[in-house]
């Protein structure tokens, strides 16, 4: 969401946190160091050749004993599905992939270039409670959160770092909504008649767009039609500005003019 905004230049300046410190210090390297951490992508991917199963568990075992953001990037590319999981000690514990080797380096490097040139000198990364970050919001701010999602994850679930009190959430957003600030929400969803999550409370007076995002990555393996849509909330002062009413958007056609 960040590198979009950027390239359409829609903000001036951009704060990206995320509880995962590795994960918002790989982010910094690639911000503003980009050549170091391509060079080190590099020369893991590299390292692969001979043993691509076992020097995978290698750079993985290291990862979790060092905390070091750098090899981080190569597992991400490298596992299945490029899904995160973690175990019950906050351990970064998803298998490798085995039909794919990950992203050539010289793609990566590509991307990594691209996204230093469009934010830095005007990101800042941090690694904070989300609560002290919306605490520190200000009028002419606009916030878009991406919390683990409801329905498939709870304050404690391999899919993430950690998980979210439902309540506390509400309570942040109502705190936001007395403030008059502006944000948006990816929170929850629905595929086929199957809903995810608790609705958010009504009393947030939150604008609810549904985006079609086609069929999931289980129902294709499954044979399955469903399709799954998911949700975006818009706060009421952002709504109002937009403006903005409850409504689908379709998949590729018109997602593109939120921005």
């Amino acid at each position: 969401m960040t590198i979009a905004c950027a390239a359409r230049n829609r903000a001036e300046r951009f704060w990206i946190n995320d509880l995962n410190r590795p994960l918002a210090d790989l982010l910094n390297l690639i911000i503003n160091r980009p050549e170091e951490i391509a060079d080190h992508y590099a020369d893991l991917w590299l390292d692969n050749a001979d043993d691509a199963l076992g020097h995978y568990y290698t750079v993985r075992e290291s990862f979790n004993r060092t905390q070091d953001p750098k090899p981080f990037l190569y597992l991400l590319a490298r596992c299945i599905k490029g899904a995160v999981r973690y175990n019950a000690d906050g351990l970064f514990n998803q298998s490798p992939d085995k039909r794919r080797l990950g992203t050539r380096p010289a793609t990566m490097r590509q991307n990594i270039m691209a996204a230093s040139q469009l934010l830095r000198g005007r990101t800042v990364v941090t690694s904070h409670d989300f609560r002290d970050v919306l605490a520190a919001v200000e009028d002419g701010d606009v916030v878009y959160m991406d919390p683990p999602y409801q329905g498939t994850s709870g304050e404690r679930d391999g899919r993430y770092l950690a998980g979210l009190s439902f309540d506390q959430f509400v309570a942040s957003l109502d705190g936001l909504n007395s403030r008059g600030l502006r944000y948006l929400i990816s929170y929850d969803g629905r595929t086929g008649d199957k809903t995810y999550g608790e609705p958010l409370p009504t009393y947030l007076d939150l604008a609810l767009v549904e985006l079609e995002a086609g069929r999931s990555t289980q129902a294709t393996l499954l044979g399955r039609e469903e399709q799954t849509v998911e949700s975006l909330y818009l706060s009421p002062a952002l709504a109002a500005e937009l403006p903005a009413a409850p409504r689908v958007i379709k998949r590729r056609q018109e997602q593109t003019v939120l921005f």
